[in-house]
């Protein structure tokens, strides 16, 4: 796995992230250098960490399933794709019955509960990151940055275009998220 695989492998994981920092965003009145920070360090740090605590858990089951890595890559990555197209289609019948959106809270506690809700799918990503011999340090640093960056972007985003983009971002993720998946399965086969 090359950085480019790793770097579309990050663009798909911060699609969740860079859903709920725009989210956050919709009702802020104006954007503060420290909520941007905290946002990018709070996404970035998360999406960083779970796929370190996949990576061990995939390295230790690594070698039990070398024959058949690449379809338990395809299948991980294909179900996380496919669920943040599901909850992208439940999000919308929500926001349809909420109302008009509520001043965001960015305390720390809600930051953390998010950034870990939407670092879970980096958790099972990592899993695959051994298998596919992925240079563990580039991975984690490019996913990483790779949310930081994107969440603060989402934040902004938010801020500006409203909630319509939210739903985007996670219909993206997953579609990239799937694509990723069968480039892997097919990269395998051939």
């Amino acid at each position: 796995m090359g950085f480019g695989d790793i770097f579309v492998l990050a663009l798909g994981l911060s699609m969740d992230a860079a859903a709920a920092a725009a989210a956050r965003g919709v009702a802020l009145p104006e954007i503060r250098l420290r909520q941007v920070l905290l946002v990018a360090l709070f996404f970035g740090g998360s999406q960083a960490l779970m796929p370190w605590l996949g990576w061990l858990i995939g390295a230790k089951v690594g070698p039990l399933v070398q024959a058949w890595d690449h379809w338990l890559a395809f299948i991980l990555l294909s179900f996380l794709g496919a669920k943040m197209l599901w909850d992208s289609s439940r999000a919308e019948a929500l926001i349809q019955h909420q109302g008009p959106p509520r001043r965001p809270d960015l305390r720390l506690r809600t930051l953390s509960l998010l950034a870990i809700a939407t670092s879970v799918d980096a958790l099972a990503a990592g899993i695959t990151l051994p298998m596919m011999g992925a240079p563990l340090l580039l991975s984690l640093v490019t996913i990483g940055l790779t949310t930081a960056i994107l969440s603060a972007l989402g934040l902004f985003a938010g801020h500006r275009f409203g909630a319509i983009l939210g739903r985007k971002l996670d219909i993206l993720g997953g579609l990239i998220l799937i694509g990723l998946g069968l480039k892997i399965l097919i990269e395998h086969r051939l």
